[in-house]
C-alpha cells in the first residue's frame, strides 16, 4: 500500500507506465492531438518502438485521420510528472537535449517515467518554428 504522500509517478511501476504523446501537425497554428498510451514498459520499450506504436495509432484511429500526411520523425520530452511545464503550449522549445535521437535507447534510460509527456513531430518544421516561434490564427 502506498503512503499518502506518494507521488503518482511512484504508484505505477516502470513496466506499466502511462505516457501522453502530443502528435504535432502544425507548430504556428498549434495543431496537436494527444495520444494516451497505457501500460507502456519503459524498461524494454525503445524510442524507435514508441515511434512505431504512435505511427500505428495514427494510421488506425479515426481521430488522427488529418495527421496521417505529416512526416513524424522526432520525439522530444515535453515534461515529466511534477516537473515544470514550458510556457509554449505545444512544445518545449528549450532543452534540445530532451530530443530522443537514439532509437535503440529504452524509454527508462531516456529519462521517461510514469506520466511523462512527449511531443512527436517533424524535425524540419520544429527547427523552422524555433527560429520564428510565432503562432497564427488566420
Amino acid at each position: 500500500m502506498s503512503s499518502p504522500t506518494s507521488l503518482v509517478t511512484e504508484l505505477r511501476p516502470l513496466t506499466s507506465a502511462v505516457l501522453t504523446v502530443r502528435i504535432i501537425k502544425n507548430f504556428p497554428f498549434r495543431t496537436t492531438k494527444n495520444l494516451v498510451l497505457r501500460d507502456v514498459d519503459l524498461m524494454t520499450t525503445t524510442v524507435g518502438e514508441l515511434m512505431a506504436q504512435c505511427r500505428e495509432a495514427i494510421a488506425s484511429q479515426v481521430g488522427f485521420k488529418h495527421y496521417r500526411g505529416v512526416e513524424l520523425d522526432t520525439i522530444k520530452k515535453y515534461t515529466v510528472a511534477h516537473g515544470h511545464k514550458s510556457q509554449n503550449l505545444i512544445i518545449n522549445l528549450d532543452n534540445d537535449e530532451w530530443i530522443l535521437s537514439d532509437l535503440s535507447q529504452t524509454l527508462a534510460d531516456a529519462g521517461c517515467e510514469n506520466e511523462t509527456e512527449l511531443s512527436f513531430f517533424n524535425r524540419q518544421a520544429y527547427d523552422e518554428f524555433k527560429v520564428h516561434p510565432e503562432t497564427r490564427w488566420d
